[in-house]
């Protein structure tokens, strides 16, 4: 079996920088309103990517592995979906220009990777050391999807929001955009731009959502490389996915109902790992059939006009 080494975690990292660096600099140098069919190309990029890098390590470590991958994939995939729904509340709630809303997640993105890097890295030494862990996350993911499941949708006071208020207070803040910078120089003295608020909450909501989703990729598979790769690979077609679906995933009023099933069934998975240890590919294929249910279903039963919006 080939042993992940040193340098494949800087190869890989540094690909991923590698795009990361072109999109900042090339396809977005100039701050622009990310339209719809520019979405859809990225998104297609990016998933091809992941198709691509799956293929790979199918031929380099294996079927087993590439069934892994593929796995955690989708559950990363499915549940950053939640994400958007945070993406068009905060942009919403602070009325931040199209221009600028890519700007906002690119920095997000990276932010993100780098604290799922630490994450994955701690949550597997832990696994390894200390198995019965195993059952705390499972246990933690079916109840955070039981909830789901009970618990209606509150509605969202982000003004209360505590992390905002207490931001607010401590930071020296203008009232207004100064471009898409998150800090400016005015009278001599620094000043954050709202867009930092924006920042900080965008990271905060996502280090939130990855409290649910490695554990649940940990169901799949223990490996830190498979782990750590299957989720950057999700996290960095993120932001496409938001510019595509920004729009109509209000449409899909039972995908938070699939994804609390998902959750549930990762649950459940890891809590009778010690009596059965589910195929990848059998989780795979549950995983993708309650999405698939959940798309068909939002679609064949809309929500009304009067509550489509966010």
């Amino acid at each position: 079996m080939t042993t992940i080494q040193t340098w494949h975690w800087v190869a890989f990292n540094g690909l991923v920088l590698f795009f990361l660096a072109l999109d900042l600099f090339v396809f977005h140098r100039k701050a622009h309103k990310v339209e719809l069919k520019e979405a859809l190309g990225f998104s297609a990029f990016w998933i091809g990517l992941a198709v691509a890098f799956n293929v790979f390590l199918w031929w380099w470590l294996g079927p087993e592995k590439g069934l892994e991958f593929a796995t955690g994939y989708v559950i990363e995939k499915s549940l950053s979906v939640d994400n958007i729904f945070v993406f068009v509340m905060l942009f919403s709630f602070f009325a931040v220009p199209d221009k600028y809303q890519h700007r906002v997640l690119f920095w997000g993105v990276l932010g993100a990777l780098v604290m799922r890097f630490i994450l994955i890295l701690v949550g597997a030494a832990l696994l390894s050391r200390f198995h019965w862990l195993i059952y705390v996350f499972g246990a933690f993911l079916l109840f955070t999807g039981v909830k789901m499941l009970v618990v209606s949708d509150a509605e969202q006071h982000l003004e209360k929001n505590p992390l905002l208020l207490w931001l607010k207070r401590h930071l020296p803040l203008t009232q207004q955009y100064h471009d898409d910078h998150f800090m400016v120089k005015i009278d001599g003295k620094r000043f954050f731009t709202p867009l930092f608020l924006v920042l900080v909450l965008v990271e905060f909501s996502d280090l939130i959502f990855a409290v649910d989703s490695i554990p649940a990729i940990f169901a799949v598979t223990t490996d830190p490389f498979i782990v750590y790769t299957s989720n950057v690979f999700a996290i960095l077609g993120l932001r496409s996915l938001y510019f595509a679906l920004a729009g109509v995933v209000h449409l899909f009023r039972y995908l938070k109902l699939g994804l609390a099933f998902v959750l549930v069934f990762v649950g459940l998975k890891m809590l009778i790992v010690e009596w059965y240890k589910m195929p990848v590919l059998v989780s795979l294929g549950v995983i993708g059939g309650i999405l698939a249910v959940a798309v068909v279903a939002s679609l064949l039963n809309p929500k009304p006009q009067e509550s489509s919006n966010l």
